[in-house]
């Protein structure tokens, strides 16, 4: 009861206040603790007083020996010392994020392109790594902006215009575009023309935001196509290209990915298609968080192609 008591006291005081009331008792003078607070004594003298109307309790009492502790200052000196320990801790010590033994779930945001060309290798490296650490794939979708708020996602890697204020980004690489055909097309050994483009059948991905970019390329040059088969993802892909005599379109990292899986030709796309770049991105709210620092970290290390400098959270 009487630790709680003292506890109590001490609660209600300023943390300057407790400062000095060590400094005194350690000192036994108000001149040596002020020189050694940097304060003049009138300020310690004040501060002294308050002390002394809070505890109801003279504190220290002069004698021949010095500025003496009373019964109730040696019983406030332990407690006192804790607090003021703790609090310059906290205030020397910040948040560490240890990868080779901490154990917690990344959720990253990003396309099932990704799925096949980055995550591999941001899984492998971080099974060396951070060798108790988990992550999970999570779509990028609608929510995505509110779940990197609220924590729900960490970082989301990819082509994502709908993130606004509150947001840092940074690019990974840019992407053009390839045409991806079975490695002996009967009709393309001498490489794919635009007649030929037009001509041949293709495989039209729907999904992904940089589709628009294709979209808005073919109404711009007049180009049809015939398309056979409507894919939501890139999943398959590859077997069916390996399998058929159609042609996809598609981004340069997910068609040379999908061509060494499924030993595809790449060829340069015949007419302009507008670039694109990927990013990661990342509320402000997690900004300096050292877990979330060391995942864009692990990002950048692995992906970065090109320095860009960092954008701060648009407001």
């Amino acid at each position: 009861m009487r630790d709680r008591a003292v506890g109590q006291e001490l609660g209600l005081v300023e943390v300057r206040l407790l400062r000095l009331f060590e400094a005194i008792y350690a000192t036994r003078s108000v001149t040596r603790a002020a020189e050694q607070l940097g304060q003049t004594q009138p300020t310690l003298s004040i501060g002294l007083g308050r002390l002394r109307e809070q505890f109801h309790d003279p504190l220290f009492v002069r004698t021949s020996d010095g500025m003496l502790p009373t019964p109730h200052a040696n019983a406030l000196i332990g407690p006192t010392r804790h607090v003021l320990q703790a609090l310059r801790q906290l205030s020397e010590q910040g948040p560490v994020f240890e990868p080779l033994t901490a154990s917690r779930m990344f959720r990253i945001g990003m396309t099932d392109a990704s799925h096949i060309t980055l995550l591999p290798k941001f899984l492998a490296h971080i099974r060396t790594s951070a060798p108790h650490v988990q992550l999970e794939a999570m779509r990028i979708d609608d929510t995505i902006a509110q779940a990197l708020e609220r924590g729900g996602v960490d970082i989301a890697i990819g082509l994502i215009p709908g993130l606004e204020a509150g947001f840092y980004q940074q690019t990974l690489y840019a992407q053009d575009w390839v045409c991806l055909a079975q490695h002996d097309h009967p009709r393309l050994a001498g490489g794919l023309s635009l007649t030929a483009y037009q001509t041949e059948a293709h495989i039209n991905i729907v999904s992904g935001t940089g589709q628009d970019l294709l979209e808005e390329a073919l109404k711009t040059h007049g180009i049809k196509r015939r398309v056979l088969l409507r894919l939501p993802g890139f999943l398959g892909l590859a077997g069916i290209l390996s399998g058929s005599d159609l042609i996809a379109t598609l981004p340069r990292h997910i068609g040379e990915t999908l061509a060494t899986l499924g030993g595809l030709a790449v060829h340069s796309c015949p007419f302009p298609v507008s670039t694109f770049l990927v990013k990661q991105h990342w509320h402000e709210r997690y900004h300096h968080d050292p877990a979330n620092r060391w995942l864009r970290g692990v990002c950048a290390d692995l992906f970065l192609k090109s320095l860009e400098p960092l954008a701060p959270p648009r407001q």
